[in-house]
């Protein structure tokens, strides 16, 4: 057996499974009109000095395509467009506090959607698991600054 091919086939299932999850919780908790790509994006501007141009390569996009899922996020009351204090051709983006009501709710579906993976391993398995997870990923975790 290809050990590094089983370990990708099944990084991606779960990977692909827990995105569904979330976003399953999110729009139970009234956030219907959210996609995944609106998650990821959420955890760019929540770090702050974010701009379309950052959202863009934080997604792997084109600038053209990050600008309309800005857009569509400052339409549907999600983010703002505030000015760039070095950069007038550029806004910074920010989570209005919809946005923020948001993200809250995916943090508390990502708890509910990795319970039954922490109870199955147990916690001294889960934090290692964890551990492990975080030397692997290349920039670390994403996490807004509230």
């Amino acid at each position: 057996m290809d050990d590094a091919l089983t370990f990708s086939t099944l990084l991606l299932a779960l990977s692909g499974q827990l995105v569904q999850d979330i976003h399953a919780r999110v729009s139970q908790r009234g956030f219907s009109d959210l996609r995944p790509v609106h998650g990821f994006a959420f955890a760019r501007i929540s770090g702050g000095d974010a701009t379309t141009a950052d959202l863009a390569e934080h997604l792997g996009v084109t600038k053209q395509a990050a600008a309309q899922l800005v857009t569509e996020l400052v339409g549907k009351g999600y983010v703002l467009r505030r000015p760039h204090p070095h950069d007038a051709r550029a806004r910074l983006l920010e989570l209005t506090e919809q946005g923020r009501a948001a993200t809250r709710a995916a943090d508390e579906a990502a708890r509910a959607a990795v319970a039954p993976w922490r109870e199955t391993l147990g916690e001294e398995r889960f934090t290692s698991l964890v551990t492990d997870l975080t030397r692997l990923a290349p920039r670390g975790p994403i996490r807004p600054t509230w």
